[in-house]
């Protein structure tokens, strides 16, 4: 099944920036060969339901590897059996209605 997530991964005890968490799980799921989209507060990515949630696991393993004692994550995940839908369909979509689409 496909699904497309929103993650959120957030080290904890480890100081206060986390861009270096958040870059060693971008190269994880780029590993993966997943499609993704960072922004400013997570990752967006899409892919075959079991190897995304792989990603997720790996993430949360190489970051305690890392030195982060605690992590908490957020997930926001859907699935659709309808028809297929990428991240960029449904931005695509979304241009479309408010006109700034090409």
């Amino acid at each position: 099944m496909k699904v497309i997530i929103d993650l959120c991964v957030v080290p904890l005890g480890a100081g206060l920036s986390v861009s270096r968490f958040v870059a060693a799980c971008e190269g994880i799921i780029k590993e993966a060969g997943l499609k993704s989209m960072l922004h400013a507060y997570g990752t967006n990515i899409e892919g075959e339901w079991d190897e995304v949630f792989a990603v997720v696991k790996k993430c949360h393993e190489v970051i305690h590897e890392m030195g982060a004692p605690r992590i908490t994550t957020t997930i926001k995940a859907g699935t659709r059996v309808d028809r297929e839908q990428s991240m960029q369909d449904k931005l695509d979509s979304v241009e479309n209605k408010l006109g700034t689409t090409q």
